[in-house]
């Protein structure tokens, strides 16, 4: 199958049977998005939206965060994961909110990246589903999935899935795709025994035709295995019938 056949059927999927996918991280305008994006990395959002609704009473916009200090976030934040780090980037980017950027989360993507805590990935996240911008955010989930289904080829690091994916996906559909990606990777999709039995994407999946042929390969080396045992056993069983026919005659001569 060619690429574009293989993007043409993943589009036409999730437009059909998930139009608007959203993210999982409960948020009520860009500043909480983008706290919230930057407690998500290596947690779970289900963790994330547990921690949330009191960081975010306590620190309600940029300008309270400013005012606080890391030991202070760490506070609010000890049960996610690296709460040390995440803790000095969230005081840290409360102030550039508030002294360079007038307490308004930027648009552009380099703005963002000069944020504390604020990647490549963070920034299209937030590039994308605030500002609608054509961006494409690439986590494990997106990595994962867009290498398996074979969206991708031979991309070994998160910007190289990036790119391919912007050049193949249709312009208009960046933004969801990458919830595309992450939801399915997330529900069926999964790093240890990928659920292809229920997957709607298996017909078309690179991933799913290599585990079914090397499955039929190895059912094929075993079934080549048993055959030569039998083979082998078989001769042992009519030589050892000669012989015991040959003792036969020998004793009734």
């Amino acid at each position: 199958m060619l690429k574009a056949e293989r993007y043409r059927h993943f589009v036409d999927y999730f437009i059909k049977n998930q139009p608007t996918p959203v993210t999982e991280l409960h948020y009520n305008n860009p500043y909480q998005l983008l706290v919230a994006v930057i407690l998500s990395a290596q947690c779970t959002d289900k963790r994330i939206n547990q921690v949330t609704p009191a960081l975010f009473e306590r620190f309600p916009d940029a300008g309270s965060l400013a005012q606080s200090t890391p030991e202070e976030v760490f506070t609010y934040i000890r049960s996610v994961s690296y709460p040390n780090n995440k803790a000095k980037h969230l005081a840290g980017m409360g102030k550039m909110l508030v002294e360079v950027f007038n307490g308004q989360v930027p648009s552009g993507l380099d703005d963002l990246q000069k944020l504390p805590g604020v990647g490549r990935k963070t920034a299209n996240v937030i590039a994308s589903v605030i500002f609608d911008a054509p961006a494409i955010a690439v986590d494990t989930h997106v990595f994962r999935v867009a290498n398996r289904i074979g969206l991708t080829t031979r991309a070994r690091t998160p910007l190289a899935v990036e790119l391919q994916l912007m050049e193949y996906l249709p312009k208009e559909t960046l933004g969801v795709a990458h919830h595309w990606l992450i939801l399915h990777g997330r529900y069926i999709c999964v790093a240890r025994s990928p659920k292809c039995e229920i997957c709607p994407l298996s017909w078309f999946c690179k991933y799913y035709q290599q585990i079914n042929t090397e499955t039929a390969l190895q059912k094929a080396e075993a079934l080549k295995i048993r055959k030569a045992k039998d083979a082998k056993k078989k001769k042992a069983l009519n030589v050892m019938s000669k012989q015991l026919a040959k003792r036969s005659v020998d004793k009734d001569i």
